[in-house]
């Protein structure tokens, strides 16, 4: 019966953020200045570790956003 309770008021909240347009989970660490920064680093031949490191990622997340090794594409942003 406490679950019950405990699974009703978890939906009800999750549809309750759902209708005012709220999504769900954890922020992005990379916000877009922080690419946008990163994107120029790259561009002026800067390794992906020291970019992390300018940008206050970690390696991983880095190259969760920039999965070809660093790479930017022309145009790409």
């Amino acid at each position: 019966m406490e679950r019950e309770l405990i699974r009703e008021r978890t939906l009800a909240g999750l549809a309750a953020r759902r209708k005012t347009g709220g999504g769900g989970g954890r922020k992005s660490v990379l916000t877009p200045r922080k690419r946008d920064v990163a994107v120029k680093l790259l561009a002026a031949g800067d390794r992906p570790q020291d970019v992390a490191e300018a940008i206050g990622v970690s390696v991983s997340t880095f190259y969760r956003y920039f999965p070809a090794g660093g790479r930017v594409a022309p145009g790409d942003k």
